[in-house]
């Protein structure tokens, strides 16, 4: 038997609520949790994955590791 007044209050049906609509409800000890991103607008998840390339660092790694560069690879096979 759990010891009284140590454990938080559990919320069977709390609201996972995501840019002001509820996206599903789960278990947890808060009754809303805010979150910015879930597996419903992830890009992993709905297939809009893009690399961001800031300042050049998929370049950078990629010469580094001998892996060529990630654009004109096409450009290239096309002259």
């Amino acid at each position: 038997m759990p010891k009284s007044d140590i454990h938080p209050t559990w919320y069977p049906d709390a609201k996972v609520i995501c840019n002001g609509e509820v996206v599903m409800t789960t278990g947890a000890t808060q009754p809303e949790i805010h979150v910015d991103v879930w597996s419903g607008n992830h890009p992993f998840f709905t297939g809009n994955q893009k690399i961001l390339d800031t300042e050049g660092r998929v370049d950078r790694f990629m010469k580094k590791y001998g892996m060529g560069t990630t654009k004109g690879k096409d450009d290239e096979a096309t002259s």
